[in-house]
Formats: C-alpha cells, structure tokens, sequence
C-alpha cells in the first residue's frame, strides 16, 4: 500500500496499485498474500477478498485515455491498472452471476458482488470522467469470496461452476 496522489492534489492512503506477481501466491479467507487494501469499508474482507478483473477490457482504457490525453494510443497498461488482484481472460461480466465459483487448481473463488468505483480510479486513470465511464460501460469487474483457501499463479485456467443464476454481475452493477 501507498499514496496516491487523487486529480485535485490530495495525497491518499491506496491499495489500488497491483504489481503483477510471479510464483504462486496463498490465497486465504482475506485475499492474496502481501495485497492489502486501505479503506475495509468498500474494499476487502471475506466478501471481497479478490478483485476480479477482465483483460478484455484493457484495449477500450487504452482508448479512453488516450482521447482524454493523459495517454498516448499505444500506450500499454500493466495487469493490476484496474485495481485488480486477479486478472482474468475469458470470463466478463454478462457472462458470471452472484454466487458462480471459479475453481482453480488448488483454491475456489466464490464471485459475491461487482465493483463500485471511487474516486481513487479517476487518480489511476488519469482523467476524472473514468468513474463515470465504467458505470456506463459496466466494466466493472467483481470481488469474489475464498470458499476454498489454496494457491494461485499467473495464467493459471480455472472452470467456471455456475451458481444459482438468479442475478449477473452486470444486473446488480445496474442496479
């Protein structure tokens, strides 16, 4: 965890900066190990253990930022620029609902809710209509539970189990 400097000057305390990790990491009721989140109340805990994220989403923020001009069009962003402990491919937001797990080789994810942006990712992205923009697109990623502590590594597959669905994440974004 580190400052971060919000669009208006103020330096604040923020565990939105991820750094991609190599090796595997423990994955405990309260997340992965060394992540740590600054303010509990919205970030965390044992219904939002993990900050999931899809990598298809990265090309349209590359696209925004760059039209905003705090970035330029081939501009990469690294895994984590979202906020994200857990950088997925092949799974968003239409397509998993409260309560589906993801399974891993050696943990279970458990997905509980999406994401509610904060001003904190105005400041990561550069440009203060970024809240704005994933409430309108519903990129909005979503936390998930450990329902099976374990392990994780990067690029490691995971299998889908389809929970009661009752509400998508992208409904209850909406709602």
């Amino acid at each position: 965890m580190k400052p971060l400097i919000t669009l208006d000057g103020q330096s604040v305390p923020s565990g939105i900066a991820k750094q991609p990790a190599a090796g595997a990491l423990a994955v405990a009721e309260l997340g992965l190990e060394g992540d740590a989140q600054a303010d509990l109340s919205v970030h965390g805990g044992p219904k939002r253990a993990l900050y999931a994220y899809p990598g298809e989403h990265y090309a349209f923020w590359r696209t925004v930022r760059a039209q905003a001009k705090v970035a330029g069009w081939q501009d990469e962003l690294p895994w984590g620029a979202m906020g994200e402990n857990l950088s997925l491919e092949g799974l968003q937001e239409v397509q998993v609902w409260q309560g589906d797990r993801l399974r891993f080789a050696n943990c279970e994810l458990v997905v509980t809710e999406p994401r509610q942006p904060c001003f904190k990712f105005n400041a990561v992205m550069g440009f203060k209509h970024a809240v704005k923009l994933m409430q309108q697109s519903g990129y909005c990623g979503f936390y998930l539970a450990v329902s099976q502590p374990g392990t994780l590594c990067a690029g490691e597959p995971f299998e889908l189990l389809p929970g009661p669905r009752e509400l998508s994440v992208r409904e209850l974004f909406r709602m």
